[in-house]
């Protein structure tokens, strides 16, 4: 595909677009994603495609650099201008997850410690609900030995995928996590949650009593509850983003699962 022939941005995809460049923009401003990082939405009308920016700090991520992937994550723009090497957790989730239309990849530093200590992220706050049951842990180790730590291949993205499984949320050990949503606001919601929930989880174990965590029923019914006022949150981080004054606010309707 070349340059010129590359996706109109119009209607449900001009949606998409600008929310991923807005999703980037809060990730940054909130302190979950830095340098590194990246999030992508799952394409508006082919469920078989992915958008996610090129290799480029979150915070300056505009709408002319977000490319389209297939789910082998590679670019339909020729030629291509350098990518994020970890494009391959997005695409084998997505390949996997057709509930799935967004995906943040993170180094949320809280979380990092869950992820090497032995001890289980477990929802502490009625704010992390999609916590229940605990992050499983990824570790490349158990795939490749002599890894350097990034998801560098689609081998490497399936297993990755395939410890995540049904769930929201994997740690991914002494790299972070990755976090999925049916769409981005709430994929953006639960990277940010999360990081918070590790930071009160830290706290709690300093005060040297055991913590008395969520409920399966408890997370549940919380998780339920926020999502039904998602757009306050979301506005809000819009607004400290710096973002209001251009973006509209109307989000991008979901991938039909057709043809997955």
């Amino acid at each position: 595909m070349s340059r010129s022939s590359a996706p109109a941005r119009d209607g449900s995809l001009r949606s998409a677009v600008t929310d991923l460049v807005v999703a980037n923009r809060i990730l940054a401003n909130e302190g979950i994603l830095d340098a590194f990082g990246h999030v992508s939405v799952r394409h508006p009308r082919d469920p078989s495609r992915y958008l996610m920016a090129r290799s480029l700090a979150p915070a300056l991520v505009a709408a002319g650099d977000v490319l389209e992937y297939d789910l082998d994550s590679r670019p339909l723009r020729t030629p291509a201008p350098k990518m994020f090497i970890e494009r391959f957790i997005h695409g084998e989730i997505y390949r996997r997850r057709p509930d799935v239309n967004a995906v943040v990849h993170s180094h949320s530093p809280t979380t990092i410690p869950f992820g090497v200590s032995g001890v289980k992220l477990r929802p502490i706050c009625h704010m992390s609900g999609f916590l229940a049951g605990g992050a499983r842990v990824f570790d490349i180790r158990d795939v490749d030995e002599k890894s350097d730590m990034l998801i560098r291949s689609p081998e490497l993205g399936a297993a990755l995928a395939a410890v995540l499984g049904k769930t929201s949320v994997t740690l991914l050990r002494g790299h972070g996590n990755v976090i999925v949503g049916p769409d981005v606001r709430l994929a953006v919601y639960r990277a940010i949650y999360c990081e918070v929930n590790a930071r009160l989880q830290l706290q709690a174990a300093a005060l040297g009593d055991s913590a008395r965590f969520l409920s399966p029923a408890e997370a549940k019914n919380s998780e339920a509850s926020n999502i039904t006022v998602l757009e306050r949150p979301w506005q809000y981080w819009v607004e400290r983003a710096g973002c209001s004054g251009w973006y509209s606010g109307r989000p991008a309707k979901p991938a039909s699962k057709r043809g997955l």
